[in-house]
């Protein structure tokens, strides 16, 4: 287990480093200066060189990568460009991550536990009048693109219902009320893809493992069909659940970009964003390290679980 942790670990840095590479390169081909946007119109030349110079600006593109990595190692990852902004990268991330997080955390409960229990119902119930609306519903929530649901939500549970908040976001602790109708309908678009997605998944694996040898004799033996579901077939099943469950966190982080966008939420993704039409390089490596870390940390996760749920894999 630990040279297979070690070996992970190493490829994780290299997909890092690759990751914010290929970012830092397709950065330069964003059209516009920076230091012109930050000094505006009637800026000297010889103020727009020295704030270059400052910023490492003026150096050869790799030159300016290298200075980025050998920061970020020692944990400085860069001042913000934007005259608005003008904060540290590490407080910008530090203030807008624990909001994405808490709507990602709840996503990431309700998504397994909604999509494999869906699963299950409709691979245990195939071919009753449950099952084909399960599927339905796991083909729209494939489909649906998740602003077109944000902004259908935000009208009809906003605007018409006058439920739930259409903007803003607020921690439980300083309204519980309030955070609660700020969440709902931000946490139930991240979870529906998701929610699809693991369905389907759950649901083709059932019939799989359904059909094995081992299940028919412990049906015959008596045993009752949810112990048999719980104890034998789920967990045999679970393994590419497993592993998409870990490719849902790129996808959540991709949706909460669009869905803090709609919904007006100061969270990392929205950074980003803001950060990408100002051209502000240094928040957006910021950002990409952080959800690379992210997300490589929770595909090392899967894959030392893969162990737990089948003592048959060995990591060699």
């Amino acid at each position: 287990m630990v040279p297979f942790i070690i070996r992970r670990l190493l490829q994780t840095a290299i997909v890092i480093v690759l990751v914010t590479f290929v970012t830092f390169m397709l950065i330069q081909l964003i059209p516009g200066d920076p230091v012109r946007a930050m000094l505006g119109g009637e800026a000297s030349q010889e103020q727009i060189e020295t704030l270059r110079q400052q910023l490492w600006l003026d150096k050869p593109v790799m030159v300016q990568y290298w200075h980025w990595v050998t920061n970020a190692l020692h944990g400085d990852l860069g001042r913000s460009i934007s005259i608005s902004t003008n904060q540290t990268v590490t407080s910008l991330i530090s203030g807008r991550l624990p909001v994405s997080l808490y709507l990602a955390l709840f996503s990431f409960i309700i998504s397994p536990i909604a999509g494999i229990l869906l699963g299950v119902i409709a691979a245990t119930r195939r071919g009753s009048f449950i099952d084909p609306f399960i599927n339905l519903f796991a083909n729209i929530g494939v489909a649906i693109p998740i602003f077109w649901l944000a902004i259908l939500g935000a009208y009809a549970f906003g605007f018409k219902l006058h439920w739930l908040a259409i903007q803003g976001f607020t921690f439980p602790a300083e309204g519980v009320l309030t955070s609660v109708k700020q969440t709902i309908m931000p946490v139930f678009c991240l979870s529906v893809p998701a929610v699809a997605v693991l369905a389907r998944q759950t649901r083709s694996s059932v019939l799989e493992v359904i059909r094995q040898d081992y299940v028919r004799t412990a049906m015959a033996k008596g045993l009752r069909e949810r112990q048999v579901v719980l104890t034998h077939v789920l967990k045999n099943a679970l393994i590419p659940v497993v592993t998409l469950l870990g490719m849902q966190v790129r996808i959540v982080i991709g949706g909460a970009v669009v869905v803090e966008q709609v919904f007006n939420i100061n969270g990392i993704g929205r950074m980003m964003v803001t950060a990408g039409f100002g051209k502000d390089i240094p928040v957006l490596q910021g950002g990409v390290l952080v959800i690379a870390l992210m997300v490589t940390v929770a595909n090392l996760l899967v894959d030392i679980s893969y162990g737990w749920l089948d003592p048959r894999i060995k990591y060699n």
